[in-house]
C-alpha cells in the first residue's frame, strides 16, 4: 500500500512503517524546506553515507555522526587528517566506509572555498518550480530527475564526491526542494 494509517490514525507515505523515529522524521523533516550551508552540508554528507543503505540506518546513527563529525562544521572537518580517518573507521556508531569518510573530509575542504550562502544558493537553484503535482503512488516518484542530474554535475565540477544524481534527488526530497509526500498522506 502506498499510504497507510499509523497508530495515531494519520495516513502517511507507506515507506514510513511503524518505527517512531521514522514517523517523526516523515512528519517533521522530510519535505520541509531546509536552508543554510551547514545544514545542507550535513544533509549532503549524510545522503552520501546513505548511498546503498536504508535511510533509517543513517537516521538512527545521525546523533553519533553529528558528534564525531563536529556537528558537521566544515572548518573542523576540513582539518581532519589520517589519524581522524582511522579513528572514524574504528567507530561502530557510524558507517565505516573509508571512501565516504574521505569524501566528507574532502567535501568539507571544498566548503571552505565557498562564500557564505553559496552552497544553499547552488543547491536550491536546481529546485523545480513550485506547483508540481504530488505523486499518487510510489511508482510516480522518480529516483533521478533532470534537476538532480544537473545538481550532481554542478557539484562534481566543483570537486564534490558521493553526489550522484540518485543521491542528489534523495537530498532534494529530504531538504524540501521537492515534495514527494503522496496524495492521501496527511502531509500532502
Amino acid at each position: 500500500m502506498d499510504t497507510r494509517a499509523g497508530a495515531d490514525g494519520r495516513a502517511r507515505c507507506g515507506w514510513v512503517g511503524e518505527d517512531p523515529e521514522y514517523i517523526r522524521y516523515h512528519d517533521e523533516e522530510w519535505g520541509v524546506p531546509l536552508h543554510g550551508d551547514r545544514a545542507l552540508f550535513e544533509k549532503l554528507s549524510l545522503e552520501g553515507f546513505q548511498a546503498g543503505l536504508s535511510w533509517i540506518t543513517i537516521l538512527r546513527k545521525r546523533p553519533h555522526f553529528r558528534e564525531v563529525f563536529a556537528g558537521f562544521d566544515p572548518a573542523v572537518i576540513a582539518a581532519f587528517g589520517p589519524d581522524d580517518v582511522e579513528r572514524l573507521m574504528g567507530d561502530a556508531g557510524i558507517i565505516r566506509n573509508r571512501a565516504k569518510i574521505e569524501a566528507t573530509i574532502s567535501n568539507a575542504r571544498l566548503m571552505l572555498e565557498t562564500e557564505d550562502g553559496e552552497l544553499d544558493q547552488l543547491l536550491w537553484s536546481f529546485a523545480p518550480a513550485p506547483g508540481r503535482a504530488r505523486p499518487l503512488s510510489f511508482a510516480e516518484v522518480p529516483a533521478v530527475t533532470p534537476e538532480s542530474t544537473a545538481m550532481s554535475k554542478a557539484l562534481r565540477r566543483r570537486g564534490f564526491r558521493f553526489v550522484g544524481p540518485t543521491t542528489m534527488y534523495a537530498l532534494m526530497q529530504s531538504a524540501g526542494m521537492v515534495d514527494d509526500h503522496l496524495v492521501g498522506c496527511w502531509r500532502s
